[in-house]
């Protein structure tokens, strides 16, 4: 939940995440179909709360959450939700930028959505006290990293990476965005692309939505334990088309 990146190439959309978390959290399950009431959704599942940071719905709706919004706030728990779970209640929907403008927010704590909703790109932040809808050009590359982990210069010095990768690499492809997801930084592990803060904090996995008209390809690296997962959903044309 910590650092994404957008990337539309010809036909297909990229959407890569690396999830930074703390030493004690429980290692996830990889991607597996689940059955909601509105569809298929594909993701990787927490395996604490039991909701995700990254998913995809069969009707092509997509959403990847980073930790925080605007600034790094001082966490307030008890929270009456986690926001793995509230990020499948928006997904679990036709409209999931409407979700989130309809969706009572109240004591969860701040994020960051990155939504693929009915083929138009939206950034939209809870800050802990309002929401924030901004849509994007989704034609443009884009990268966040989470304002709870890497201050202003930094997410600076992250875009300048992202910027120059983009450069040397006219036409992306999947493989080397889950290279500079994996590779990229200038030797400094507490705010590289794969990170580690004396392992109490570290990149455990990184997870690439691979979405086109036809189905979305998700591909896993479990970090923690070097495996590699993939799986496929196939959009439902119907459920497309009613969007």
């Amino acid at each position: 939940m910590c650092t994404v990146t957008f990337i539309r190439s010809a036909d297909k959309i990229y959407i890569t995440s690396n999830r930074d978390e703390k030493h004690w959290r429980s290692s996830a399950f990889p991607p597996t179909l689940y059955p909601f009431p509105s569809g298929k959704l594909l993701f990787p599942k927490d395996g604490d709360a039991g909701g995700t940071w990254i998913a995809a719905h069969e009707n092509g709706n997509a959403i990847v959450f980073l930790n925080g919004g605007f600034v790094r706030h001082q966490p307030m728990p008890p929270y009456r939700k986690s926001r793995g779970l509230v990020l499948l209640d928006l997904l679990d929907s036709i409209n999931p930028v409407l979700g989130f403008k309809l969706m009572t927010l109240q004591q969860i704590e701040p994020f960051t959505a990155v939504i693929w909703n009915t083929g138009q790109l939206f950034e939209c932040r809870w800050d802990g006290a309002k929401k924030h809808v901004t849509e994007l050009n989704d034609s443009e590359p884009h990268i966040w990293s989470s304002v709870t982990l890497y201050d202003e210069a930094v997410v600076a010095k992250r875009n300048s990476w992202f910027r120059k990768w983009l450069q040397q690499h006219a036409e992306p492809a999947p493989a080397g965005l889950l290279h500079f997801h994996q590779f990229t930084g200038d030797g400094d592990a507490h705010n590289d692309l794969l990170m580690n803060r004396n392992g109490q904090v570290f990149t455990v996995s990184v997870t690439q939505l691979v979405l086109t008209d036809e189905g979305t390809h998700m591909h896993y690296l479990d970090l923690q334990h070097n495996k590699t997962f993939t799986q496929q959903l196939i959009v439902e044309k119907s459920m497309a088309s009613r969007e």
